[in-house]
């Protein structure tokens, strides 16, 4: 039943990761892919040549997200090269740094919030024309477990902007329910990616798994079946506005 042949997904934030995971599990099941990236240009050639490589097919795409402009140059590049957009997975963000709020600049702040939230708006903002002509379209969002604990130390910046997202997704689908655009989210939580090696001690990361039910950290394939379900109107074509924790049972809502 999961079957995007024909349809054509970008993946924001996907030369590592959760993102790449994600891209990778929708070229499997037939989608032309669009993997984009701002600076890891070499993790993502490795996710397109391992797509091609499978029989699939990808193109690379990049950009900045943070400002609102480079979001939807984004968006416009990927139709304009793969001539429609069916799927939207907002995955990029980043924490940027570990740090308390009262060290906090302002700087640091707005980039947070705009690697986090602002791209999450614009990209949507951008791709909803293009699958309102089209009458139909996903929008898969990536929140946090965050955005419902406030985060570990010293995230307190991206855990609001993780809210936020969550808090968007939950808005949009019911703007765009009536014209059969759906908006979901997955939140994932302590999952193995380069995230936590650039932001997390091992003396935290043995703490966040202590709470953990589960005992481990997941993985980023354990993320991607969530977000292709959620993609896939034979799978879930009546679920919209909704988030789905992903923890190993860390919070259990």
């Amino acid at each position: 039943m999961l079957d995007f042949s024909d349809q054509v997904v970008l993946v924001t934030g996907a030369s590592s990761g959760i993102g790449a995971a994600v891209a990778e599990g929708f070229a499997r099941h037939g989608a032309r892919v669009a993997v984009h990236y701002h600076r890891n240009r070499e993790g993502a050639e490795k996710v397109v040549a391992a797509i091609q490589a499978a029989g699939g097919t990808a193109v690379e795409v990049s950009g900045d997200l943070a400002p609102p402009d480079g979001a939807a140059a984004v968006v416009d590049d990927v139709v304009a090269r793969l001539g429609r957009l069916d799927v939207l997975v907002n995955n990029a963000g980043d924490l940027l740094r570990r740090g308390p709020v009262a060290e906090t600049s302002d700087v640091d702040y707005a980039r947070v919030m705009d690697v986090n939230m602002t791209s999450v708006f614009a990209a949507s903002r951008q791709a909803v024309p293009v699958m309102r002509r089209q009458g139909s379209g996903s929008i898969v969002n990536v929140t946090s477990v965050a955005a419902r604990t406030g985060g570990a130390g010293g995230s307190v910046v991206y855990a609001t902007a993780k809210a936020a997202v969550s808090t968007f997704t939950r808005g949009l689908a019911k703007e765009l329910a009536p014209e059969g655009i759906r908006v979901n989210a997955i939140a994932p939580g302590v999952i193995t990616t380069p995230f936590h090696e650039r932001h997390t001690a091992d003396a935290q990361m043995k703490t966040m798994l202590g709470g953990i039910p589960m005992g481990r950290a997941g993985r980023p394939d354990e993320c991607a079946g969530a977000v292709l379900f959620l993609a896939s109107p034979a799978m879930s074509g009546y679920i919209t506005g909704q988030v789905i924790e992903i923890n190993g049972g860390q919070l259990t809502p």
